[in-house]
Order: C-alpha cells, then sequence, then structure tokens
C-alpha cells in the first residue's frame, strides 16, 4: 500500500514539474448524464469517448469514478486552475447511513455483529484531471463495504484492512483518442456493481460481488474501435501484492445504446499462500467470468448477468471448488427526483472449498431500494432478504451459525458534491 501511495504521488509530482502541455486530441470519457436521462448500468469504467475534448473542462459531471442510475455525479463541480497540474475537477461524497439486521453472525475478525449499526459509509475527495496526455485521477477518505449475506465490519476498521485511506487512483497516458494506458490503483472489471455505496443501484453488494474483486494494483491498457471497447490488465488480482493475475473487458454498444459485455479475470500465473481480509485464499487463487448485457428504454433500466468462478485445489490450504450464479438488477425512475431499485440473485457452490455459506451450499437473495436526490443531496432505503437452500451448520447466520436466513432494513443520506 505505501508504495502505490508512493507511486501515485510521485506521477502527479512529475505532472508539476514537467508544465505538461494539453494534447491535441486528448480522450476521456463521456460525462455521466443527468438523472432524467436514466444512463444504462455499464461495466465498471467504461473507456474513453472517441471524440474527447482538446480544452480544460468546463462544468460537466467528473468522469471517475462510474456510479450507476440511481444516483448521480454532480453537473457543476468545482474546477480549479492548480497551476502545474493544469485545470482539476475537485469532487466528493458525504454520506452515512445505519442499519437493524436478523441473525447477525461473526465477522472475519472472529467479532460477534450487532442488532444494529450506524456509521459513515463515504466520507471521500475524488480529484479528476481529464485533459492533456497525462491525465490523472485519485479517490480519498474513508468509506464502508456494506454486502448482503456476510456479517458487517465498521469504516473504521474495513479500511485499513482493506485499500486504505486512498483507495482508488490512476495515472492516464493518452497516446490517441483511442488508445490509454492507466497505472494504479483500479477500479475493478467484474460484475455489473462497483465498489463503493453512492456508485450502486443499491446500498449494499450483492452476493455475487461477495465473490468478485474490487480495487486491483497494476497496468490496464485500453482501446475503442467504433462500438467496440476492450481492456487488459495486469495486477493483483484482490489486492493481494502478488502481480499474478490478469482480466480482460470486451463491450460491444448497440446502435440503442445497449451493451453486452465479457469480462474474465483470474490468479492465471501462480498460488497465493497468504490469507487476509481484503484476499482470503480461495478467492485470491479464483478465476471469474461475466456475460452482462444492460437494456435502457424508457424510465427502464434492466440488467441481467451470469457469473461463473472456480477455485484451485492449493494444498496445504484449500480444496477447488467453483460457483454459478445469476442476477437481474432493475430501476425504473417515476421522475428525474425518485427511482426504485431492485435485484434478485441465486448463487451454488460445488467441490470441498467454502465459498458461501459452507462446501456445496447455495443461497438467494432480494434487494429494493427506493431513492431520493434533490441537486446534490440524497436519502434512500433499503430492504433485503438472504436464504441460505443448503448450508454447513456453524457458517451461516446467527453467533452460532445455524440460521438459514437474514432481513436487513438500511438507509442511506447524504450529499454528492
Amino acid at each position: 500500500m505505501k508504495s502505490l501511495k508512493f507511486f501515485l504521488c510521485a506521477c502527479i509530482t512529475a505532472l508539476g514539474l514537467t508544465g505538461v502541455a494539453q494534447a491535441e486530441n486528448p480522450p476521456t470519457t463521456p460525462p455521466e448524464a443527468t438523472p432524467a436521462e436514466i444512463p444504462p448500468t455499464t461495466p465498471p469504467e467504461a473507456a474513453p469517448a472517441e471524440n474527447p475534448p482538446t480544452t480544460p473542462p468546463e462544468a460537466a459531471p467528473a468522469p471517475y469514478p462510474s456510479m450507476s442510475a440511481s444516483l448521480s455525479a454532480n453537473p457543476n463541480p468545482a474546477i480549479f486552475n492548480a497551476g502545474p497540474f493544469g485545470m482539476l475537477m475537485v469532487t466528493g461524497v458525504l454520506s452515512g447511513g445505519g442499519f437493524w439486521q436478523s441473525h447477525p453472525a461473526v465477522d472475519f475478525f472472529g467479532k460477534q455483529n450487532a442488532i444494529g449499526y450506524g456509521d459513515i459509509t463515504n466520507a471521500t475527495v475524488i480529484i479528476n484531471k481529464t485533459y492533456g496526455p497525462i491525465q490523472f485521477f485519485i479517490q480519498a477518505g474513508a468509506y464502508s463495504l456494506p454486502a448482503i449475506g456476510v456479517p458487517y465490519v465498521k469504516s473504521r476498521k474495513v479500511d485499513p484492512a482493506t485499500f486504505g485511506f486512498i483507495q482508488q487512483g490512476f495515472v492516464r497516458f493518452v497516446f490517441n483518442p483511442a488508445f490509454s494506458l492507466d497505472v494504479g490503483a483500479l477500479p475493478t472489471r467484474m460484475g455489473d456493481e462497483y465498489t463503493f455505496t453512492f456508485e450502486n443501484l443499491n446500498i449494499q453488494r450483492g452476493l455475487l460481488w461477495n465473490q468478485e474483486n474490487a480495487v486491483t494494483k497494476g497496468v490496464q491498457v485500453n482501446f475503442t474501435k467504433d462500438a467496440w471497447a476492450t481492456s487488459v490488465s495486469w495486477n493483483d488480482g484482490f489486492y493481494s501484492d502478488h502481480y499474478t493475475s490478469a482480466s480482460a473487458l470486451i463491450t460491444y454498444t448497440f446502435k440503442n445504446s445497449d451493451t453486452l459485455s465479457a469480462v474474465a479475470m483470474g490468479n492465471y500465473f501462480g498460488k497465493i499462500r497468504a490469507n487476509s481480509f481484503v484476499a482470503p485464499v480461495t478467492l485470491a487463487n479464483s478465476q471469474i467470468y461475466n456475460l452482462i448485457y444492460t437494456r435502457t428504454k424508457g424510465a427502464w433500466v434492466i440488467s441481467p448477468y451470469i457469473q461463473y468462478t472456480s477455485v484451485p485445489n492449493v494444498p496445504g490450504w484449500t480444496p477447488s471448488g467453483s460457483t454459478s450464479g445469476a442476477a437481474l438488477l432493475l430501476m425504473y425512475r417515476f421522475k428525474p427526483e425518485l427511482s426504485l431499485s431492485g435485484r434478485v440473485e441465486y448463487i451454488s457452490s460445488s467441490g470441498g472449498a467454502n465459498l458461501i455459506n459452507g462446501p456445496g451450499s447455495n443461497a438467494w437473495s432480494f434487494t429494493i431500494t427506493p431513492t431520493y436526490q434533490k441537486d446534490i443531496f440524497f436519502i434512500r432505503a433499503e430492504a433485503s432478504y438472504v436464504s441460505i437452500g443448503s448450508g454447513t451448520p456453524g457458517l451461516m447466520f446467527g453467533s452460532e451459525g445455524l440460521n438459514r436466513s437474514q432481513t436487513r432494513v438500511f438507509g442511506e443520506t447524504g450529499v454528492i458534491f
């Protein structure tokens, strides 16, 4: 983590020392749509636009981090002249939330969950430089990572155990409007849900997300051609500090703006024999495959996706296993300020590895989230239910791991400035 922070600081300092001039054809990702436009939920970090601006940004939503359709970035972010760094967009999110849950379980650290929590969900500052041959993005601050089906860990403990207080950030080298290179702590390419609460249709992430990585350190090449967008990355997978993983994303955008994406990521070049909260051995050695379709029509966003994961045998650490899952994400916008999102999922496992609630376990979930946003202010509520069809006693819900279901009622409010 220290080496990553040093690298990011060194790259940004280099920008100031060299006084980089504006590029003639610098690409940047398209701005996020306003709430009324209802953008589709696309795979994380869509590729650069084909016709990017050649001048410093005017008032427009910041391109990073990506956001789903239920919440929108501030369309008029603060823009500062930072001298040799150029014109920078400075945005952020300040939000908090609380929830009640049935059958609280024991977390990764051996601590019994409480029946309810109040916590910071985001206290984040975001900086974007989106023009010129060298661009960058930094997201720093506090955060929590609530997800259904797993015990909750408060932000003061989860931040140092995961990505630290500079959770995402990369330097982008732009070679031409179609081709760029990113280096740093990169947003995940996997799945149809992003990492932080404000980015997603729902407050909590789902059962399939629990099998996916969230942030990965490495190098990523991006290329766009007509309706096709691709990226390939060499990275450390689940933030393991072992650079033995690779990922690839291919997205096709149809004429009606629907998208179809195929994504793959895995530890293909070695075995990791170290266990941590952010990179447990089973996941750090896994391979993940997604097929994601997103349809936007009128007030609706409909996004089904399927997922398969495979875990190899690591002698002395974990037997082999696999999961198969499917999810449907939905959103309907009643008016620009008010929307309703939902998610339905099913996931099952096979083999000897404990990937859900014991070897050979399966589960399904249902989540519903009404959202109200007026300008930079938002408030939303959420109800979720998880049911375990088969599981190992001691590895399910409750203090003794014997309960087969869990209900949560969650609330979150804040500002996206």
